[in-house]
């Protein structure tokens, strides 16, 4: 796929063909399943076969509203027919509340809106009351109380776009608790107690901006608000990428790799024209190049589940082997028609934009080299917590990066299974580490970010962080009873395959992926160069992260650190320590005076 050059409709259609032709051998006998891969998510093989015939549609559904043919479209218009059909061996079954069904459902909505002549004018009489009654189930159970309440929403215009009978009232009362997640600016929160992560761009917005696109008659009140908050949020999501299409890995649910894209797609398809077109057309087409020059591919020509590279460790219970399907949501740009002008346009560069961006309601500043094209963000983390597979890897360390991305934990035991990058560890000197899963108080300020947690109940870590690349400092102050030994982690960086390429000093480590650097600038613990597991860091197969370590005992603890990262240079300049002023950039603070500030 790399020989695509991705630059005309035609060289995306021919993409979203290369990754959908290897599903072909896998569709079981009765067609309505693709049955790939050998691993499990919690929910059951015959459902985890259906997410991947339904993911499918996300890229089917618009190649067929504009190309209108594909050779595989029989075969699965078949396995729908089969899958609803509640006499056959196929069939998909009656669902529950909570049923991993009821997303794989939103799907079929999608396809009816933008395909109908595809998928409903087919289907005989009893085709067409088989598939409204296997659908309409949705309209009968709870659904989790997040992006899922959109599915219902989806399912029912498609419903209404093809004049079968829909539920309103569902409609109505999901779009009315959606509302209640957004916090302004264009930002939504995915539930009542939840993180800011892709799921604003790849799924709220995704859906309210296909709503708007579909309803824009039938709701044109509603339609406007979500192409506004949308016009808002995409000035921010701006920040995410950089000019090389890469996005900044944060969060849960990265499998679905270019999904991150999706929104820009969903932006182009609903109208929205306050970002100049060719700019996004850059954004979109950079993105899908890039993923298109990773390892994410099986030998059978299957997406994988991983990041950069096939990976369970960092997998999420509901990661079937079809789940990474669902970065076919970015190839709603399809259903474009060919005189749009979004495939007139050239494709343009990243507007220019700031070297630090302040983004409240996703908890994170934003900082960009604009030399080496690096994109960190710094975030304090969150108050709450969840149940969701490495919580804490994913959502407070220090410092997440475009470029090194970021690394979860192999095991309990030691610094080498944690691959603590990016994080402070601790542990009552046994070899078993904790680290900050949530916050008990946090805040900032345009130069410094605070946060308190506490790992154990007499343990109370302070933390004043001051973002920059390639650059940044961090100070800890650490009131404890216990004795504790520390590792404060910095950047995890591939490492070559061959050992000569790798240049690893305790002063910092060089690789053809760039330089990482860990410094005391009081003076204590230990530089160190920490060589963690395998397959930890969701962009490099093996790393190397430099550390700082050190061993206390109970009472009042002070470490002033600094932390070096870059894809291309090694800048000698540090941050320096002087009479208890640190100096960097031709900026001072103040350690004493930052100590009292808690932003």
């Amino acid at each position: 796929m790399e020989q695509n050059p991705l630059q005309t409709k035609k060289d995306i259609e021919r993409l979203l063909m290369d990754m959908w032709e290897p599903l072909a051998p896998y569709y079981d006998e009765t067609c309505s399943r693709i049955r790939v891969g050998q691993t499990a998510a919690a929910y059951s093989e015959d459902v985890a076969g259906l997410e991947c015939f339904s993911r499918v549609l996300w890229g089917a559904a618009p190649l067929l509203a504009s190309n209108g043919s594909t050779d595989l479209w029989p075969k699965h218009l078949q396995g729908i027919i089969n899958g609803t059909d509640p006499h056959n061996e196929g069939y998909w079954g009656e669902i529950k509340d909570y049923d991993q069904r009821i997303v794989e459902m939103a799907a079929f909505g999608y396809t009816l809106c933008l395909a109908p002549e595809h998928v409903w004018e087919p289907l005989t009489k009893v085709q067409k009351a088989n598939l409204l009654n296997w659908l309409s189930q949705i309209n009968k159970h709870l659904a989790h109380d997040c992006n899922w309440l959109f599915f219902a929403v989806i399912v029912n215009i498609g419903l209404k776009q093809v004049g079968a009978p829909y539920d309103q009232a569902t409609i109505e009362q999901n779009l009315n608790r959606i509302e209640d997640f957004y916090l302004g600016d264009g930002w939504y929160k995915d539930g009542e107690v939840a993180h800011v992560d892709y799921y604003t761009p790849f799924a709220l917005h995704y859906y309210g901006l296909f709503y708007a696109a579909m309803m824009e008659k039938d709701d044109p009140q509603r339609s406007k608000v979500y192409k506004e908050r949308a016009t808002l949020f995409a000035k921010d999501f701006l920040h995410w990428f950089s000019e090389d299409g890469r996005a900044l890995p944060y969060g849960r649910s990265l499998t679905y790799r270019f999904a991150q894209c999706s929104f820009w797609s969903a932006y182009v398809y609903a109208g929205l024209d306050d970002i100049p077109l060719g700019v996004i057309k850059g954004i979109i087409l950079r993105h899908l190049r890039y993923w298109c020059k990773q390892d994410i591919f099986l030998a059978d020509g299957t997406l994988s589940i991983g990041y950069q590279y096939p990976n369970l460790l960092m997998a999420e219970n509901y990661n079937a082997p079809g789940s990474p399907y669902w970065a076919f949501k970015a190839f709603l740009i399809l259903a474009l028609p060919n005189e749009h002008p979004f495939w007139q346009v050239e494709e343009a560069r990243l507007p220019p934009l700031p070297s630090k961006a302040l983004q409240e309601k996703s908890s994170l500043i934003l900082e960009r080299d604009l030399t080496s094209d690096h994109v960190v963000g710094f975030t304090p983390g969150y108050k709450h917590t969840n149940g969701h597979t490495h919580t804490s890897a994913k959502y407070e360390k220090f410092a997440y990066s475009n470029h090194f991305g970021f690394s979860v934990p192999r095991a309990e035991w030691g610094l080498d299974q944690g691959a603590y990058d990016s994080m402070l560890a601790v542990s009552e000197q046994d070899e078993l580490y904790r680290v900050k899963r949530s916050v008990i108080d946090k805040g900032w300020n345009d130069d410094v970010i605070y946060f308190k947690w506490k790992p154990w109940h007499d343990v109370v870590i302070k933390t004043w962080l001051i973002p920059g690349v390639p650059w940044h400092i961090r100070i800890h102050q650490l009131d404890t009873t216990r004795p504790l030994d520390i590792a404060d982690g910095g950047f995890a960086l591939g490492l070559a395959n061959q050992d000569q390429d790798n240049k690893i000093t305790l002063k910092n480590a060089q690789t053809p992926f760039g330089n990482v650097a860990a410094k005391s600038l009081a003076g204590k613990g230990e530089e160190v160069q920490l060589f963690p597991n395998a397959n930890t860091n969701l962009m490099a197969k093996r790393t190397v992260i430099p550390t700082i370590k050190a061993r206390i005992g109970p009472g009042q603890h002070q470490f002033i650190h600094a932390f070096f990262g870059s894809p291309n240079i090694w800048d000698e300049k540090s941050p320096v320590l002087e009479n208890g002023v640190i100096h960097y950039n031709s900026k001072k603070w103040v350690v004493e005076e930052l100590l009292q500030q808690q932003p």
